[in-house]
């Protein structure tokens, strides 16, 4: 097998980048959001993810196979050193180590942009998930109970973070 490449995202990876996000909708274990989203919503998003808000992919053979990104946790200048964290895997490929590379890819992105810390929300029931934040060090510091409606029901968010 060859080896995994995590490198920072190009326009060219939007499609790819696209397509994870949507089973990672369709999946609901990883996102409030229900309806797929298209090309020129990605776009839109990928062209807020440049400079300090950057999204990097793991691929191998040229095929991509999950990603992960910093989001603005507040537009407020108080927070301008806490970045919240996105990572979608693609459903063949969960599991196999793919999120441990990208969040060490990422974690030194946020270091060299000046973060002090990145923030996650989770579902308390999405375990693989946990499963990466805890083996990358990632700590649980609260819930927020109810605090999104899926197909109807309301759904917790746990919210984790890691000092850099």
């Amino acid at each position: 097998m060859t080896a995994l490449i995590v490198r920072k995202a190009t326009s060219a990876d939007t499609e790819s980048i696209l397509r994870i996000y949507n089973q990672g909708i369709e999946d609901r274990i990883a996102t409030l959001e229900t309806e797929a989203k298209d090309s020129s919503y990605m776009e839109a998003w990928f062209q807020d993810h440049q400079g300090r808000f950057s999204v990097v992919v793991a691929e191998r053979e040229g095929e991509v196979l999950g990603w992960a990104s910093l989001n603005p946790y507040s537009h407020r200048c108080a927070y301008r050193g806490v970045a919240d964290l996105s990572i979608y895997i693609e459903r063949r490929f969960r599991g196999q180590g793919i999120g441990s590379s990208l969040l060490e890819s990422l974690e030194q992105i946020a270091k060299e942009n000046e973060f002090h810390k990145i923030v996650l929300f989770t579902f308390p029931f999405n375990q693989g998930g946990q499963r990466l934040y805890l083996k990358m060090d990632y700590q649980q510091v609260g819930i927020f109970e109810k605090q999104g409606v899926m197909d109807g029901e309301f759904l917790d968010v746990m919210i984790m973070e890691k000092l850099l």
